[in-house]
């Protein structure tokens, strides 16, 4: 008897240090950190911690300059025109996006596109897929977009 639990104790032990790998690579996948393209392809963003919070900047375009002047794209629609002139690359598009839920952060989405500022949230919605929503009037008008994740 005592030698039957041994061996059961060995083989729980043995499919724990089989599979604990598999566990933690499910769980770091699952986080939101990493660069991702968003829905058009056409930008990718990074995702980094910044206090707990979650931030993600603009690191790559498909079209990086301008055609009209051969320059690299600037963020001209800003409402500050401090910042129009600044490279749009390297923009931060997330603001401190606070965890909301399990696997959601909700806060502040900065679109480069018209220059405004949204409220929103990132939700994964499995390994190498996110949506990205953004509202207006309290949430009454929302769009989403689904983000891939770069590899």
């Amino acid at each position: 008897m005592r030698h039957l639990r041994a061996a059961a104790a060995a083989l729980c032990l043995s499919a724990l240090a089989l599979s604990g790998p598999n566990l933690i690579t499910s769980a770091r996948a699952a986080e939101p950190f990493g660069t991702w393209y968003t829905a058009s392809g056409e930008s990718q963003i990074r995702i980094t911690n910044c206090g707990g919070a979650l931030c993600g900047s603009l690191v790559w375009l498909k079209e990086p300059n301008d055609p009209e002047t051969g320059a690299p794209k600037t963020d001209k629609h800003n409402p500050d025109p401090g910042r129009q002139g600044r490279p749009l690359i390297g923009t931060q598009i997330l603001l401190g996006l606070r965890p909301g839920g399990a696997g959601e952060w909700a806060g502040q989405l900065y679109n480069a596109e018209d220059g405004k500022t949204y409220s929103g949230s990132l939700t994964l919605t499995g390994a190498n897929t996110a949506d990205l929503k953004g509202c207006v009037l309290g949430g009454l008008i929302c769009k989403s977009q689904t983000w891939t994740r770069a590899k």
